[in-house]
Order: structure tokens, then C-alpha cells, then sequence
């Protein structure tokens, strides 16, 4: 990976393995994906990873990529709802939509490769997604408040989802993935056991891209064609 790019460009699968012999839950990520994106750690690679791995496989579909921009517009008002003042998320709405119309106009994987790695456009779009997150929580906050360790949930959104930098939760995720109803295959390498763990996120539905979760961070899969 570039030093100094936000995602790289698909590298590989062997490159995640470690220089001596990958153990078994390395030669089962093989098997079952070719390639790999990485994504910086910067305590944001989640968000960025999600958004990029969703834009990229909706790239080609015109109708996809509307629907999800047609969501991303609607979504101002699930954060009007949860009590943000517009002014607080407005600039940060306009460069998703921003994203996705140039996109649009493109459909070239290039184009979305060099808008997510401008440092302001990306951590824009970042922002955002947090913001959105927080406000799902809030906006069902019967049901997230029981799987959320702070004081309350007001609190846990504003230190640890809306700031930047903070790193993701499961409950996070959840919300995030049910705000813009986007399935998420999320493989584990952490735990004992021989093989990896597989969540899909929310469960039982069709998951639009994959993304690998190694020592708390993020990076973007590919699956292997099926034969």
C-alpha cells in the first residue's frame, strides 16, 4: 500500500499473510477471496472502507447507484429528525452527493479511487456516515440503548461515534448498515479458533461487498469467482 493513500488499489490476498508460513485461517481467506483493498488505519478505515466497497459495487448498476443516492439525499432528514441542526451536516451531505454524481458521470473505478483519497472530500464523506450512524442510534434509541456501554446513548454517540478517529463498534455497524439498508459481510480473524468468523450484517440478507476485520481495523475483500 501507498504510504500516504487512504485505499489502495487491489493488491493480492497473499499480501495480508505474513512472511513465514500463513497459519489456516490465512489459506481459508485464500481460498475463499483473490484479492484485497487496504485501508488506512486511522481509526476511520471502517466508514471508509463501507462506503467505498458499497460505491464500488454499484458502480456499474445505473440503477444501484441512484437508489443510493436517492437514499443519502433522504437521509438529511433521519438526521433533521434526530435533532441536528442542518448547518451541522449540510456540507458534508453535499460532498457524498457530490461523490455519487461524479460517479455517475464516470462509473470509472479511477474516479472513485482518487475522490476517496483526497484527505477533505473522504473524511467528508466519512463525517457524514457518522453522523448518520449516530443519528439511527438515536432515532431507535429503545432498542440500541441496551447494547451501548456509556452513560447513555446521547453520550456514546457524541465521543464515540460522531468524533472522528474513534473506532467502530458492532452496534455502530448495525445502525449504520440499517440507515442505508446495505448488507455487510464482515470476516474475522480475530479469536482461537482454526477458522474464520463470519458475520453478516443485518443477518440473513444478500451482502453487497465484504471487508475483513484483523487487530480492530478494516480493509476491503474480494471474493473469489464461483465456479
Amino acid at each position: 500500500m501507498e504510504a500516504d493513500s487512504l485505499v489502495s488499489c487491489r493488491e493480492d490476498i497473499s499480501s495480508l499473510f505474513p512472511e513465514k508460513t500463513p497459519g489456516a485461517k490465512h489459506k481459508d481467506l485464500s481460498r475463499q477471496f483473490s484479492s484485497v483493498r487496504k485501508v488506512r488505519g486511522d481509526g476511520n478505515c471502517f466508514y471508509r472502507a463501507f462506503c467505498f466497497a458499497h460505491m464500488e459495487s454499484v458502480l456499474h448498476d445505473v440503477r444501484a447507484l441512484q437508489r443510493f443516492k436517492d437514499t443519502i439525499i433522504q437521509s438529511g432528514k433521519l438526521l433533521s429528525s434526530a435533532g441536528f441542526d442542518e448547518s451541522s451536516f449540510k456540507h458534508h451531505l453535499n460532498t457524498v452527493e457530490n461523490v455519487v454524481e461524479q460517479c455517475q458521470a464516470d462509473e470509472q473505478e479511477d474516479t472513485l479511487l482518487r475522490l476517496f483519497n483526497e484527505q477533505t472530500t473522504s473524511d467528508s464523506v466519512v463525517q457524514y456516515l457518522r453522523l448518520l450512524t449516530s443519528a439511527h442510534l438515536q432515532n431507535h434509541a429503545d432498542f440500541f440503548c441496551n447494547f451501548v456501554e456509556a452513560p447513555n446513548l446521547q453520550a456514546y454517540c457524541r465521543q464515540e461515534v460522531e468524533a472522528m478517529a474513534m473506532e467502530c463498534d458492532h452496534v455502530d455497524i448495525l445502525a449504520l448498515s440499517e440507515a442505508l439498508d446495505i448488507c455487510i459481510h464482515v470476516v474475522s480473524m480475530e479469536g482461537d479458533e482454526q477458522q474464520l468468523a463470519h458475520h453478516i450484517i443485518p443477518e440473513g440478507a444478500e451482502p453487497s461487498l465484504h471487508l475483513l476485520y484483523q487487530t480492530s481495523h478494516y480493509n476491503i475483500l474480494y471474493p473469489r469467482p464461483e465456479h
